[in-house]
């Protein structure tokens, strides 16, 4: 047998070390070159990796979850194509098991402690003295009744239930019964490194929470016109407003538009907007990048947010899409709420949360007047960002979005 020993290569950005995603062959089996044979998770993206032989899959590095080092063995294959048996729980070089003697049969017997087990799992089970008084004429034993009611409590909808269910022969079961399944879910993927990210950011970034309530109806008005005779797919959202607010008040504050790096304890201030727009998506929470949003248009921008975030939601992101942002907006849409405290994409020094829009009567030029009301929270790095310019920043944003003509302003 001819083995190739496939290692784990270098998959940029300095990587060390990566995550196995998953398999897409086993043991035993035969791959072509060229095949795809698993993914491997990076602190960006999963990458597939395809083999470089043809051959029969004699070895696997581990399980998804588990790490494997760069240059690290991760599959051996046979390239000569013999056979390779999968892994069993037998093998043929496992000595034969020594002939037993048959058990002696032996009459169940009733021991006094299973009986007071027994006794005490009927003490256990919830019912009213009624219905024990109506089980023990019976002769039923209440244990084996299902009960409907809190923390399974036998009803007298169940007793009843359960009795006719016997006389007709039938199995009495109740959708009400708690359940004691407990499924147990592998922290691995990219669940695992949002995981470790954001234990990351807040335990090694002090946040400055700001929130402050906007009046967008002059705003919203706007957005509709524009939306005027445009396809559903196309039309604008507020995001994009925010988005070219954001990017003047960062102009007046620069030190928003700020990514730390730790490992040289410097700050790197950028004239650049690299906006990232946290997504959710089935995988878990991810943030598509758009570049350069400082040269861009509010339809651009609109097209931008929308193509990279349906490109987040179904992997096909580049890597270079999700890496490289140096501030995060998030929006958790119709589910927003009234205020969030949205965790900082390190290693960025700010985030911009929005929340739900809703219609509520304020005081308005002196009068009460119905108006559509939203809140942006906020949060800053503390170490970096003073909370009298985050404060600022964000009043600022407020200012251009209640008139919304002067987003648009040169200057």
């Amino acid at each position: 047998m001819s083995e190739f020993i496939f290692k784990l290569p270098d998959l940029g950005e300095g990587t060390v070390e990566s995550e196995i995603g998953e398999w897409f062959i086993k043991v035993g089996d035969h791959v072509a070159e060229e095949d795809v044979v698993g993914t491997m998770m990076t602190d960006k993206a999963a990458v597939e990796l395809s083999s470089p032989v043809s051959g029969t899959v004699v070895k696997l590095a581990g399980e998804p979850g588990d790490i494997v080092a760069v240059g690290a063995a991760l599959v051996v294959i046979d390239t000569d194509g013999g056979d390779v048996a999968a892994p069993a729980t037998a093998s043929t070089d496992a000595k034969p098991e020594a002939k037993k003697e048959p058990a002696a049969k032996t009459e169940p017997v009733v021991t006094e402690v299973a009986a007071a087990a027994e006794s005490q799992e009927r003490l256990r089970v919830m019912a009213s003295p009624a219905i024990r008084r109506r089980a023990k004429e019976a002769d039923i034993d209440l244990s084996l009744v299902p009960g409907s009611g809190p923390g399974g409590r036998i009803l007298r909808k169940d007793f009843d239930g359960f009795l006719k269910a016997r006389a007709t022969g039938q199995a009495f079961t109740t959708t009400s019964t708690p359940s004691t399944n407990v499924k147990e879910i592998k922290i691995i993927g990219l669940r695992r490194m949002i995981a470790e990210r954001m234990s990351a950011a807040k335990r090694d970034i002090p946040h400055f929470a700001y929130v402050e309530e906007i009046d967008i109806t002059e705003l919203e008005s706007l957005r509709k016109h524009l939306n005027d005779g445009k396809d559903a797919s196309q039309r604008l959202t507020l995001l994009p407003f925010l988005g070219l607010a954001l990017v003047k008040a960062l102009r007046e504050f620069p030190q928003c538009n700020v990514t730390h790096d730790k490992d040289r304890n410097v700050l790197l201030q950028h004239d650049a907007v690299h906006l990232g727009v946290a997504t959710q998506t089935p995988d878990g929470l991810k943030v598509p990048v758009i570049k350069h949003a400082e040269m861009r248009s509010l339809d651009d921008l609109a097209a931008e947010i929308r193509r990279v975030s349906i490109a987040a939601r179904d992997n096909s992101a580049k890597k270079s899409e999700l890496s490289g942002s140096t501030i995060t907006i998030t929006s958790l849409g119709k589910l927003g709420g009234i205020v969030s405290t949205p965790v900082i994409n390190s290693p960025e020094v700010a985030i911009i949360g929005v929340n739900k829009a809703v219609e509520r009567p304020v005081v308005f030029n002196g009068q009460v007047a119905v108006r559509l009301m939203m809140n942006l929270s906020s949060s800053f790095d503390h170490r970096f960002v003073d909370g009298y310019d985050a404060a600022a920043m964000i009043q600022r944003i407020r200012e251009m979005l209640e008139h919304p003509a002067t987003i648009f302003l040169p200057g």
